[in-house]
């Protein structure tokens, strides 16, 4: 063993090293007494001479003892009440570290994120290569950030730089350093640092994963008189020490924090170079990644390769993170097992996307009014949808009642968007509409159905004028920030005569799309009969059964 090694046992182990040398100490002394004793009762003249001299160390020895067993009892006794189970151990943390090599999780199995893999990937190299790093007189990286939505890999792709970096691992979640006690927190970041810190002398580096890291490094304030945001405070100072604390040393420790939250959440003193210097965006899949990542998990099931596209379950997957597409693969192979069926079919995937989505069917018997009025609604969207808006795919329709809804149309964009423009936002609010447009035309009166669908289509129109400047008056200006700030408690800074005119916008938003929409179905009223009788008849219609009926009346997409 080397002196490193024998450094690190020492300041892991010291307590154990201490009992051990006492009950060897104890056991000497035992044997010596022994054999004194045995000794003084071979050289004895007399039986009452021999007795006494043999009791004298005898009693020596059970004194001594007696202070030994009393001394290592209260020894352990302190240890455990003030480190595993009283007041002490609020402040120290029972994470234990995992090899890199036991995670398992190389750049193979992280599917996807290209980006942020190759980032990843660098850091990595950065990690292994210090030497070459400080030969030029480079710094090693000492945080780094992932941002994205939830269920994208971030947790996922920090356990393969462990893995291909090839060190300890410790993770954790920002809430764990959260108690109600003031100073606890603080006390459990000195011990993960500390821990880390030996690791990285034994290993030579350590990585500390804090999860939702956002719970222990959002922006400081001042304390309101409860000793909450104190202990917060503190927490956070702590971190902030601990992670300038590195330096000192050099010691290969990369911290890696991971976040749902918009940075601007985060302290400003978390986010400056030195800290975080590095920020990794782990976003949703685009087209090709969800295609990867759903290849990826049919490998780990039996399906049938002739039916489940994976191409159109790409497409249909729009805005899905990864762990949505797992869910779906695992959902899709129990719907089988149910179904007694020893492949999944795409019938079981799109069973699945509409569990998890909507829940499931709902024992609630129709009648015949309502499915001719659900149909109706339904084939309202669709239409609009299919002859009005180009970047959507009507993928399926269904009355079944799921969930709160009667029915659904499913209309995925044809591939990723990240802005809206206005004409986007307009087809939003259309198909939206189709429904109320379809009862209106057909029944002469509406549903409660479209109560969902008004909502969605007046969310649209208003943040168009109050936010984006979009209404026919041409007034422009965020009127939101505004508000909110009169909402917060500041002054009336929009008139009411202003108000007035950014509603009748949003009127007139509502108003023409409703009049385009309907112009549209009052023309196609044969195709929509068609597109709701067969609703009522089926309940379910596919993809290929839509195409087919639009395909029937010579129609096609824009």
């Amino acid at each position: 063993m080397d002196s490193k090694k024998f450094k690190f046992y020492l300041k892991t182990h010291w307590i154990k090293i201490i009992m051990i040398l006492a009950g060897t100490l104890l056991l000497v002394s035992l044997i010596f007494f022994i054999i004194k004793g045995i000794r003084a009762w071979n050289e004895s003249e007399s039986y009452l001479r021999q007795s006494q001299l043999a009791m004298i160390p005898l009693q020596l020895y059970l004194q001594i003892i007696m202070a030994l067993i009393f001394g290592m009892v209260y020894t352990y006794m302190w240890y455990w009440l003030m480190f595993k189970k009283g007041a002490g151990s609020f402040s120290q943390t029972s994470k234990k570290s995992i090899e890199g090599k036991e995670i398992g999780i190389t750049w193979k199995d992280v599917i996807g994120m290209d980006e942020a893999k190759q980032e990843a990937f660098e850091v990595v190299r950065l990690i292994k290569d210090r030497a070459e790093l400080q030969r030029i007189g480079g710094k090693i990286l000492r945080g780094i950030l992932m941002l994205g939505p939830p269920g994208c890999g971030k947790t996922y792709l920090a356990k393969a730089i462990a893995t291909e970096a090839n060190l300890p691992f410790i993770s954790m979640s920002g809430s764990e350093f959260v108690e109600m006690f003031v100073g606890v927190g603080a006390g459990r970041i000195r011990s993960l640092f500390k821990k880390a810190r030996q690791l990285a002398e034994f290993e030579g580096g350590c990585i500390i994963f804090i999860d939702e890291i956002d719970a222990v490094g959002a922006q400081r304030s001042a304390d309101s008189g409860f000793g909450g945001q104190t202990e917060s405070n503190t927490t956070l100072n702590q971190l902030l020490v601990e992670m300038d604390g590195l330096k000192e040393k050099d010691i290969n420790i990369v911290i890696i924090g991971a976040t749902n939250m918009n940075e601007s959440f985060l302290d400003a003193a978390l986010l400056r170079p030195g800290r975080f210097d590095r920020k990794i965006y782990v976003d949703k899949p685009n087209l090709e990644d969800r295609a990867k990542l759903i290849a990826y998990y049919l490998k780990n099931v039996q399906y049938d390769p002739n039916d489940v596209k994976i191409e159109r379950l790409a497409r249909i997957c729009v805005g899905s993170s990864p762990a949505d597409i797992a869910n779906m693969i695992r959902e899709a192979a129990l719907i089988a097992v149910r179904n007694r069926r020893p492949l999944i079919t795409m019938k079981d995937i799109d069973d699945a996307r509409e569990r998890i989505a909507l829940g499931i069917k709902r024992r609630i018997k129709l009648t015949d009014k309502e499915k001719l009025q659900v149909a109706y609604h339904e084939a309202g969207h669709a239409i609009v949808t299919y002859l009005l808006v180009a970047s959507k795919d009507v993928f399926k329709i269904t009355i079944t009642p799921r969930g709160h809804t009667g029915g659904v149309t499913w209309v995925p964009e044809r591939e990723e968007t990240f802005i809206s423009d206005q004409k986007q936002l307009l087809n939003d609010i259309k198909i939206s509409l189709g429904s109320y447009a379809a009862e209106k035309i057909k029944f002469g009166f509406t549903t409660a159905g479209v109560g969902g669908d008004f909502a969605n289509a007046l969310y649209t129109a208003h943040n168009m004028v109050w936010r984006l400047g979009m209404g026919k008056s041409g007034i422009i200006g965020d009127f939101h920030a505004l508000d909110f700030y009169r909402r917060m408690g500041g002054s009336v800074l929009i008139s009411e005569e202003m108000k007035l005119k950014l509603d009748n916008d949003v009127q007139e938003i509502m108003q023409s799309c409703l009049k385009e929409a309907q112009n549209l179905l009052t023309k196609e009223l044969p195709l929509l009969d068609r597109l709701a009788k067969e609703l009522v008849a089926k309940e379910e219609l596919n993809y290929d059964e839509i195409e087919a009926i639009f395909k029937e009346f010579g129609k096609s997409r824009p």
